[in-house]
């Protein structure tokens, strides 16, 4: 797919925007003040491959986690603030990587000084709308969060900054409709040419936060629109950080990374296809080979149907073939699959 290549910032060691691969990120949720256990879910989330990751600053105190986690990770860390430009300036004072406010709820002369402290630490701040937080001289004219008010809503933002001379700008515009999201990015995307924050706010538990997510992500990035993820959940973060390079796989935005197929289960299937495919896909989540792995329940949907897979395994009696490329390799006990499965894509 053909992407918009949008400005770029750096967050950082990270790039976003300017055709830079889209980074996922995720954030805390334990409470500010408990900076043990947020610095320990940082480090989870760090090691589940999140690359960029963002904790509320609720109050002074918490500017002392923001310290601790750029003294833990190695990944970025994004300061998320409302309304108190001074910890803004106090976070950027720590060093933080990105800073999360919009600076249409904290005044004229407070936004230059956070714009001025940002500028010259090359801070980039991501200017976050969502249906909520609309103006109301805004919703008035639209009479509700429409996209095209959550889009004027964000570059009125923008252009706040934009007075003290400051572009290093980032964009949300997110809401828990995936409809009115979709509508809202795309008509973003037409408008400016900042790099585009992607996400349902709001989404839900991880059943129907995937899905929505899925939904509009996915829609967004295969139309080239959108520099960087999160998929909100309520639930352990460390999930949204699967679930969203689970969307980048999805759409062929990931490509370092094993997809597996697997058929859905028939009348013929003789092999518990459901444990096997659950369990390749466990053994496989950190595989970084560039590999399409197949797991069919029978001879009809694996070697045939399953051609394109690199490697495959069909299911049969109590056994099951191990094909590559739709060639068979070797037939082996059912027990015995994923072991010998795994074996050959060491080999590969």
């Amino acid at each position: 797919m053909e992407r918009k290549i949008t400005k770029q910032v750096k967050v950082g060691g990270v790039l976003i925007g300017g055709g830079a691969p889209i980074s996922v990120q995720s954030m805390l949720n334990k409470p500010a003040d408990d900076i043990d256990g947020s610095v320990k879910q940082a480090l989870e989330l760090q090691k589940a491959g999140c690359q960029i990751i963002r904790s509320a600053v609720p109050d002074m105190n918490a500017v002392k986690l923001i310290a601790a986690l750029k003294d833990a990770l190695e990944v970025p860390v994004v300061a998320d603030i409302h309304f108190d430009y001074c910890l803004a300036i106090e976070c950027a004072e720590v060093g933080v990587d990105k800073i999360r406010i919009n600076p249409g709820n904290i005044g004229s002369d407070r936004v230059k000084a956070v714009a001025d402290i940002c500028g010259r630490e090359n801070i980039p701040i991501r200017i976050g709308v969502n249906s909520g937080s609309v103006e109301k001289e805004i919703l008035a004219k639209y009479g509700s969060p429409t996209p095209e008010a959550l889009v004027e809503s964000a570059l009125y933002h923008a252009s706040l900054l934009n007075r003290y001379d400051f572009d290093n700008i980032v964009i949300s515009i997110k809401s828990s409709n995936v409809e009115n999201m979709y509508k809202a990015y795309t008509l973003a995307s037409e408008k400016c040419d900042y790099p585009l924050h992607l996400g349902v706010t709001e989404a839900g538990t991880q059943r129907m936060g995937i899905i929505k997510s899925a939904a509009g992500i996915g829609s967004l990035l295969l139309n080239g629109i959108g520099d960087t993820i999160r998929v909100s959940l309520t639930d352990d973060p460390v999930k949204e950080v699967y679930a969203g390079f689970d969307i980048l796989k999805a759409v062929g935005l990931k490509t370092d990374a094993v997809q597996i197929v697997s058929c859905p289960t028939c009348g013929r299937t003789k092999i518990d296809l459901i444990s096997l495919a659950n369990e390749v896909e466990s053994a496989l989540q950190s595989c970084n080979k560039q590999l399409k792995v197949a797991v069919m329940g029978c001879a009809v949907n694996g070697p045939g149907e399953a051609r394109e897979a690199d490697i495959g395994i069909a299911g049969g009696d109590g056994c099951a073939i191990i094909f590559k490329k739709g060639e068979i390799l070797k037939k082996v006990p059912e027990n015995m699959v994923v072991e010998e499965l795994l074996k050959e894509i060491d080999k590969m």
